[in-house]
């Protein structure tokens, strides 16, 4: 499961004694099943208490885990059929993101998700899961497919930001991010966003304009990292944790702020625990979203899409009479 984590010491230790306890049991043929259930029912509630009760931080360092299911563990697990393309057509091909066609419950739809690596040379392959601007690219080659040929398309977003190097700034990285906001919001067919580990900044939004935004238990979603926006607001970035608490980033908060659609709880202490069972989580959230979706029409998906984003936030109407003309502001469209 991989590096433990200082909250999770406590359950790790626990599990340790009993996996000690059965291997004396075994080995000195001594009964001991009243002193065994004593600790895995205390293991029972120390679980549900640690994992019931974490802070944003702890769900965003739950969220970083190495061994946390990415993308391409997901896709087998809820998808069959999947053919994965390549390229942007314009420069190259991005492994950060990966897409392509694959069938769902039996039908076809397609499939949009960012790619982090399990160790360093992976990682390295993948970039870290920040694409470069022929990802998001080919993630909108892809779109515009799904949407030529009435596929619903399903976004996976899990990245720490779009890269931000200077070759990646010299290809138009902003512009691809931007071209894809642009286009994301006017598409004729279904969008169902889901965040399964980290959504950052622009690099999250790029394939994350959706009909409906559906979000892990331990994952987050922000325009920035904790770390990132300490760093801004107290020039340390050191404060994370105290940035992670005030942002509200984390899918409770976001679904609470409407920015998301539907809160996917996770397998008792995250989704790496057990990914098959996290797979028909995920499954049945999807079934769910696609089944309200597809009652849509083609003028509908688009418009609901955009009312989604337009009723996110709060705002007051002010009307203000000078030399009696009377000018009115408001967050719609002219």
């Amino acid at each position: 499961m991989g590096p433990e984590l200082d909250f999770e010491k406590p359950i790790l230790e626990l599990k340790g004694k009993i996996a000690e306890l059965k291997q004396f049991m075994d080995e000195k043929n001594i009964d001991l099943s009243d002193e065994l259930n004593r600790l895995q029912e205390r293991l029972i509630t120390l679980e549900k208490e640690t994992y019931g009760n974490m802070t944003p931080w702890e769900r965003v360092r739950i969220a970083r885990k190495l061994t946390r299911p990415t993308t391409l563990d997901y896709i087998p697990m809820l998808f069959s059929d999947f053919v994965e393309c390549h390229g942007d057509r314009l420069y190259g091909d991005d492994p950060a993101i990966v897409g392509g066609i694959a069938k769902f419950h039996g039908h076809p739809v397609t499939i949009i998700g960012e790619q982090r690596g399990r160790d360093t040379k992976e990682n390295i392959m993948r970039n870290f899961g920040s694409p470069h601007p022929e990802g998001y690219r080919k993630a909108l080659r892809l779109m515009k497919q799904a949407d030529k040929f009435h596929r619903p398309i399903i976004t996976f977003i899990d990245t720490k930001g779009a890269f931000p190097g200077k070759a990646a700034e010299e290809r138009g990285q902003s512009e691809a991010i931007a071209r894809n906001l642009f286009e994301m919001s006017w598409l004729s067919v279904p969008v169902i966003c889901v965040v399964i580990g980290e959504g950052a900044s622009g690099g999250a939004l790029a394939i994350g304009v959706g009909n409906q935004i559906l979000m892990l238990e331990n994952s987050w979603y922000s325009v920035i990292s904790p770390e990132g926006a300490a760093a801004l607001l107290w020039k340390d970035a050191g404060k994370a944790e105290e940035a992670a608490r005030t942002m509200k980033i984390t899918g409770s908060d976001l679904k609470n702020l409407g920015i998301i659609d539907k809160l996917i709880p996770e397998v008792l202490g995250g989704a790496h625990h057990n990914p098959k069972e996290q797979a028909n989580i995920i499954d049945h959230a999807l079934v769910e979203s696609l089944t309200e979706l597809s009652q849509l029409t083609t003028e509908q998906v688009r418009e609901q899409r955009l009312a989604k984003y337009r009723a996110i936030g709060n705002y007051d109407r002010i009307q203000e009479k000078t030399n009696q003309s009377a000018f009115s502001y408001s967050s719609e469209r002219q």
